[in-house]
């Protein structure tokens, strides 16, 4: 059965918890395939067959040991149910459109593009310090990238609008580079020629860190999140 697994809310992260409430590692046990951040929101993190990658505010990529800490990740076996082969350019618009055409609006997706985008654009968020501001706040800042003609893969999730504030409602898409270079939270792209893939998934899972105390005690003001996520995002 497939499921999205994923550790805390966006809606949590927007809210300031931005402590790492569990370690990246753990995510592994329940897909090979994922996105997400580390403690303090630093850096953007893409999951691909089984490794880890994270994108820090410099741009620079490294493979995570499995110890560092999330606040916010979600992970899934990815085995594409069904496949779009990308012969002439199309840009983010065009492909999220015949993503559209075909999943589910009410059920969560995996989705994985790859082949030689023409152009993608790209934003990390930079690393925040205790007392951590609103994530929002700090996506006013957030340094951004783009390359051409560069080889690499998508990795992401489409979840439905009933559980906008659990993750983002629609697309939520992260980069990474064939050669492992460039990465990032994807913020526009085109794709010169590659393949579109995408499941739909059965289960959705949530985790929550049910012994953090700042957690367990933070009230948030889940009609601000909703604001808040339609800027940051």
């Amino acid at each position: 059965m497939s499921y999205l697994y994923q550790h805390g809310t966006l809606g949590a992260l927007m809210s300031d918890l931005m402590d790492g409430t569990e370690k990246i590692g753990e995510l592994g046990k329940y897909g090979d395939f994922g996105i997400g951040t580390l403690s303090g929101s630093n850096g953007e993190v893409i999951i691909l067959d089984h490794v880890m990658y994270h994108v820090n505010e410099a741009g620079e990529v490294s493979i995570l040991t499995g110890k560092e800490r999330t606040p916010y990740a979600a992970v899934t076996e990815f085995k594409a149910a069904q496949k779009t082969v990308i012969e002439k350019p199309a840009n983010a618009e065009e492909i999220t459109n015949q993503l559209l055409s075909k999943i589910s609006p009410n059920l969560f997706a995996a989705v994985k593009i790859s082949g030689t985008f023409s152009a993608m654009h790209v934003r990390v968020s930079p690393k925040q310090e205790k007392p951590y501001p609103k994530f929002v706040e700090a996506a006013r800042n957030q340094p951004e990238f783009s390359e051409e003609k560069v080889n690499g893969t998508i990795v992401g999730f489409y979840t439905p609008e009933l559980f906008q504030g659990a993750a983002k409602a629609g697309f939520h898409l992260h980069f990474i580079s064939k050669d492992r270079t460039f990465g990032g939270h994807v913020m526009d792209y085109t794709l010169g020629h590659g393949t579109v893939k995408w499941m739909e998934l059965e289960e959705f899972r949530q985790h929550f860190p049910i012994h953090d105390k700042e957690f367990l005690e933070h009230k948030i003001d889940s009609e601000e999140i909703m604001k808040d996520i339609a800027e940051a995002e």
